[in-house]
């Protein structure tokens, strides 16, 4: 773990990508403790106030006050965020291990239906299962994670196909070992470096996708605060008001931002060669 940090505080990346998300998460955390306002109630007296002491990145449209939408919709945002990456990575792992360490039929078949899923750019294809789905924000999650899952499939898959030909894998089903136990211990275990790197970028996609479903009214519904709703909502506003959309799409920004930083870093730590150059 000393070792981990020493790498980080060398990694200006890594740092930077690390102090990004946790202000991010501190202010989610704590941000609603600390304005009295409620992300939801209306105050149209105050509509469009410019940033101020009472209102510190002013109000929007309907007077609600924008920081505390901020802070009520990164929870949304990064809770969404996370359970996305968790469906798809459950799925497009298990699916990718069975594939590369069974082979065959079952490799053949499992695989082509990736492939098939990543014909399709993942956002043109969440849109569409969004909108087949139904505009709701459980919906827009389950669309985000279809698409994610299949990289990880292809992830997993090429773990899986160069772990079972190693010698310990070889041994363990020579002695007899059930395949599970072999699928998790030996070649799960063994291969989870560049699924975690996998996972951090996909959680700066997930974010970016969810939010663009929010944006285009398939995700988040009024009045939840919601970063790609409230940008959809307020974007009428740019000209007159710009922080009312430039707050929520700044937050977009940077979360996004510092998850991409993490997984690069992460693939360097995971790199030995990588990793020797910069220690």
């Amino acid at each position: 773990m000393s070792e981990f940090f020493s790498f980080l505080r060398k990694n200006t990346l890594a740092l930077a990508g690390s102090i990004i998300l946790v202000i991010l998460v501190l202010a989610i955390i704590f941000g609603p403790m600390i304005t009295p306002y409620s992300p939801t109630k209306l105050d149209v007296l105050h509509k469009l106030a410019a940033p101020s002491v009472s209102h510190w990145l002013g109000t929007d449209a309907f007077g609600r006050d924008v920081f505390t939408r901020i802070m009520y919709g990164g929870r949304a945002t990064l809770a969404i965020g996370a359970g996305v990456v968790a469906i798809a990575f459950v799925v497009g792992v298990s699916l990718g291990m069975l594939a590369g360490f069974a082979g065959g039929w079952t490799d053949t078949i499992l695989m082509r239906l990736v492939d098939a899923i990543l014909a399709f750019p993942s956002l043109v294809l969440a849109i569409a299962l969004a909108a087949a789905f139904g505009p709701s924000l459980e919906n827009a999650m389950l669309a985000v994670a279809i698409t994610l899952a299949p990289q990880f499939a292809r992830v997993a898959r090429g773990q899986a196909l160069s772990i079972s030909v190693k010698p310990y894998v070889e041994a363990a089903i020579s002695l007899g070992l059930p395949k599970p136990r072999i699928l998790f211990r030996y070649i799960f275990v063994n291969g989870l470096g560049p699924l975690l790197v996998q996972s951090t970028l996909a959680l700066g996609s997930a974010i970016l996708q969810t939010a663009s479903l929010g944006f285009l009214g398939l995700g988040a519904q009024p009045p939840m605060a919601e970063w790609g709703a409230d940008v959809s909502t307020n974007l009428q506003f740019v000209r007159s008001a710009p922080w009312v959309a430039l707050a929520p799409g700044t937050a977009i920004l940077f979360a996004v931002l510092s998850f991409n930083l993490i997984g690069d870093s992460l693939a360097d730590w995971f790199n030995p060669r990588r990793r020797s150059e910069i220690d």
